[in-house]
């Protein structure tokens, strides 16, 4: 243990406790703006500044520790002098127009410029400039980059995807797409970590909701949203409610008085996938001499984006399944037009999703197997349906929930868990079980791909075969797991793998808290509405049974394969344009 005095208070910690955290211990605060826990601790932005009696200059609190006997001043004049400058400097290469800003009261560079109560900015402004693609899922705004260089850190060291790096010399040093590429041309995941984790609203995504509410007021429409089951763990913390106040169907509510014509759950069709791609694990697993193990799950467009830029030998393993999102817009505009008697080329199909990447699978040109048109015509993150919801002045605490549209309100708890790592894992097994065995079995009893780790291992005994699993979060855990297969070191039967740190719940497109990891928050909730649900396994939603009785006939057919399932080579990345197929 060290003995240090900070502002005036003696305590003991560990040697090795940085500045930053025995002043935490102490209850005291220090500011930082570029620092972020384990993944960005350089002191770059130098707002953690600190006088240490017996030092001449002033240190950075976040990546200094603590020796015996140090004396530390967090807010002495010096400290709070060279702070102040610091901030001012930043903002004069910072457009500070926080009005008009996607995270304007949610910015912490506005939040600690009112701390230090700066009121003018002393120097010359000085705002760099730079050409982005405006049509392209994710968006930057370079006059606002503080150069913290966080999305460098968790694209490389979270996402392994190297979009980001530093780029120009001297003053001119800034952030810009690695490679001198411009942002269409590289290998970018669109996974939106780099959003979440940028402090400032230099990153964000591209905005859809005027596109969607066009739609909502253009007579001939029929507005329908779905909603993924990862939103109702999160949509409803700006508004303060909690995740048993704000109800998917409470969300249903408001998408209605916002001018929805039908409002649906995207559980459903998480339901439906886990039919195909169970029925296709199956298959594929019984007839090994005529398939290629391991199937990846497909219904992560962020993974799939990852794979086929930087393992494009694994595009093969792909499970040829569409994902939600893009099943419910097929069967929307195929069976469900059908079934209303409407022409599908009224039906304009909105999906509420906690991703960024959704942006560009539902725009993917094969994606479009029901009328021609789009199946998904628009894809909404979390954040804008917050923004929509706003912008319509309503008070979501205020009404009452109503229940979903149907048929396609109905879905179990299988579909449920689709939103956090392991629970796409999880509903498959369920229901794989039950398509081997014919018996339906503990639905719990695949718990073990539960949880936050990076990367996890089970095996499971299904009718006398050993089916060997894998769960991965983060794509840079999924690029380990890929080489330790291209090495022989691994070997699995199915495994699942999700863009974002704790799965869809930590999503690039989810509500935005500074220094806290959601995901480990919201996960739970999906599990206690799979627990609390009479139908836990996919295969018997009454309303999948129906689909697949009136329209589909079964998993795989003919039609199914047509609506539901997708050629994932018909597309390539950037940088895999240039090679055939």
């Amino acid at each position: 243990m060290v003995n240090v005095t900070i502002d005036g208070v003696n305590l003991s910690v560990p040697e090795r406790t940085t500045i930053l955290d025995a002043a935490a211990a102490a209850g005291i605060k220090i500011p930082t703006l570029c620092y972020s826990r384990k993944l960005n601790e350089i002191g770059a932005c130098r707002v953690c500044l600190v006088e240490v009696e017996g030092y001449e200059r002033l240190l950075t609190a976040c990546n200094n520790t603590v020796d015996e006997g140090m004396v530390i001043h967090t807010n002495s004049r010096k400290a709070r002098t060279a702070r102040r400058n610091n901030v001012e400097l930043i903002l004069s290469q910072h457009e500070s127009s926080c009005t008009t800003c996607a995270r304007s009261g949610n910015c912490e560079l506005q939040s600690i410029a009112n701390d230090l109560n700066i009121r003018t900015v002393p120097f010359e402004k000085d705002l760099p400039g730079d050409k982005w693609n405006e049509s392209f899922p994710l968006q930057r705004d370079a006059a606002k980059c503080i150069k913290c260089m966080r999305c460098i850190q968790v694209c490389d060291k979270i996402q392994s995807a190297k979009v980001w790096d530093v780029i120009n010399t001297g003053s001119r040093v800034t952030v810009g797409v690695s490679g001198a590429y411009s942002i269409e041309d590289s290998d970018c995941a669109l996974c939106g970590q780099c959003i979440t984790h940028c402090p400032v609203g230099a990153l964000y995504e591209r905005d859809d909701t005027e596109r969607v509410m066009d739609a909502i007021e253009a007579p001939d429409k029929i507005v329908m949203f779905q909603i993924a089951p990862s939103i109702r763990t999160a949509w409803g913390e700006y508004f303060g409610l909690t995740p048993e106040v704000a109800t998917v169907e409470l969300l249903g509510t408001v998408l209605r008085r916002i001018g929805a014509d039908r409002v649906f759950d995207t559980n459903f069709t998480a339901d439906l996938t886990i039919m195909e791609e169970g029925s296709e694990f199956i298959e594929k697993l019984t007839h090994p001499e005529r398939n290629e193990l391991p199937l990846f799950t497909s219904c992560c467009p962020a993974w799939v984006r990852f794979l086929k830029s930087h393992y494009p030998e694994f595009t093969g393993n792909l499970s040829t399944a569409k994902s939600p999102q893009q099943m419910f817009g097929a069967v929307a505009k195929s069976y469900w037009a059908e079934l209303m008697g409407v022409d599908p080329h009224r039906i304009f199909c909105v999906s509420v999703m906690p991703c960024v990447a959704k942006k560009h699978e539902c725009a993917l040109d094969n994606m479009n197997n029901a009328c021609g048109d789009p199946d998904v015509d628009a894809s909404l993150t979390t954040r804008e349906i917050v923004r929509l919801i706003r912008s319509a002045q309503i008070r979501p605490g205020e009404l009452t929930a109503e229940p979903l549209d149907m048929p396609f309100g109905t879905a179990t708890g299988a579909g449920n868990i689709f939103g956090a790592s392991g629970g796409v894992m999880e509903a498959a097994l369920r229901s794989a079980h039950f398509l081997v065995t014919g018996e339906d079995p503990d639905p719990d009893m695949f718990g073990k791909v539960r949880g936050m780790d990076g990367i996890k291992e089970a095996v499971y005994n299904i009718a006398g075969t050993d089916v060997r699993t894998a769960v991965v979060n983060g794509l840079a855990n999924a690029g380990k797991l890929l080489d330790r297969i291209k090495e022989g070191k691994a070997h699995y039967d199915i495994v699942e793998v999700m863009a974002c740190p704790g799965g869809c719940v930590g999503g690039g497109g989810q509500p935005i808290h500074e220094g806290e990891f959601m995901a480990q928050k919201r996960a739970p909730v999906l599990y206690s509405q799979d627990k609390a649900n009479k139908l836990r396994f996919s295969h018997r939603n009454p309303y999948i049974t129906q689909l697949y009785s009136d329209y589909l006939e079964h998993p795989l057919s003919e039609k199914s394969h047509h609506l539901l399932h997708t050629d994932h080579f018909a597309w390539d990345m950037p940088s895999r344009k240039s090679h055939n197929r």
